[in-house]
């Protein structure tokens, strides 16, 4: 069996990633439970292990890995937590956003659970508190939901006189979903603009979503921190240059092509996951490990796809970036 092979879970909905045989080995086992695909986080799981790596572990020489993707389709989810449970996994790593890691808590109160999500992880009902999370789970969480005006700020600077911008969500991450879709809206009206609530949980209701854009005459889109978009990047950046829509998302996005991002360093906010991870590893207890907030947030701008919309970006703004690719 080719160690990054890919097999089909529950009539191909789900991807796995199979290690060496629980059998052959006495080396712990990290079950990494992920909302999307493997195609778009091979960068964010190289930056987990560097984190891993800082407390001396590595894949293949004193820990295995089982990995279970959902590709998507959060309501896999609740399915490979558990099986993850079955397998007696050491430790459970949730990454690309609150389904994945409110699937693992239910799964099991016993194994431990490291999170990487965008929300707040005492709102969302994963711990009792940042400082003291009690239980089972802990984890890193950063600013990707709470940096939401920030955007529609950065995307007035571009656009000042236009009135109507458009928000795109994904009904099933309801938490992030109902968060934005109540406070988004207000903050839009600070800025002079009208914002409309669009939603997509298949590919079919993206490509409607950008005709709907069309048809409110929305001059911006504003896409929602969240692991199904992740994972469309390419397609969402080709649609927002198709329909000609400025739209602002994260660093993949920009990569493949789309405008903008703005929000938490998610490379950073990885490696500490894992290294939390380790340190479970090591001993510790997620009760008495403290919740991280990431507090890195970079600006991100693509400015060839600028020229391609007709948009001209402010030195000012160009000075602000953390990056602006040409």
């Amino acid at each position: 069996m080719k160690r990054r092979q890919f097999i089909a879970f529950l009539g191909g909905a789900v991807a796995l990633w199979p290690t060496w045989p629980r059998a052959q080995e006495a080396r712990p086992v990290i079950g990494f439970l992920n909302s999307g695909s493997p195609e778009q986080y091979k960068m964010r799981v190289r930056a987990f292990f560097q984190g891993l790596g800082a407390h001396g572990y590595a894949e293949g020489r004193n820990v295995s890995v089982e990995y279970r993707w959902a590709l998507g389709r959060y309501e896999q989810l609740p399915a490979l937590a558990a099986d993850l449970v079955r397998r007696r996994v050491s430790v459970i790593a949730t990454t690309g956003g609150n389904p994945a890691a409110l699937a693992a808590k239910a799964a099991t109160a016993t194994i431990p659970i490291v999170f990487q999500v965008a929300v707040d992880p005492v709102q969302a009902g994963l711990v009792a508190s940042l400082d003291r999370p009690g239980g089972n789970v802990t984890g890193v969480t950063n600013l990707n939901l709470e940096v939401g005006p920030k955007r529609l700020e950065l995307m007035h600077e571009l656009m000042p006189n236009a009135t109507d911008f458009a928000l795109l969500v994904n009904p099933a991450s309801r938490f992030v979903a109902e968060t934005l879709s109540r406070d988004m809206p207000p903050a839009a009206l600070i800025f002079g603009k009208r914002l409309h609530v669009l939603r997509a949980s298949t590919e079919r209701d993206i490509e409607a979503a950008f005709a709907e854009i069309a048809r409110l005459k929305a001059a911006a889109l504003i896409i929602s921190p969240d692991s199904f978009f992740t994972d469309r990047a390419r397609q969402l950046a080709a649609l927002s240059l198709q329909h000609r829509v400025p739209a602002a998302h994260n660093r993949e996005f920009v990569e493949a092509g789309g405008l903008m991002s703005y929000g938490g360093n998610l490379l950073e906010v990885y490696r500490r996951v894992g290294e939390y991870v380790g340190r479970v590893l090591k001993g510790e207890a997620p009760r008495d490990m403290p919740v991280q907030q990431a507090a890195t947030v970079e600006l991100v701008i693509n400015l060839k796809t600028a020229k391609a919309l007709g948009l001209s970006v402010p030195l000012a703004l160009q000075g602000r970036a953390d990056e602006l690719i040409e």
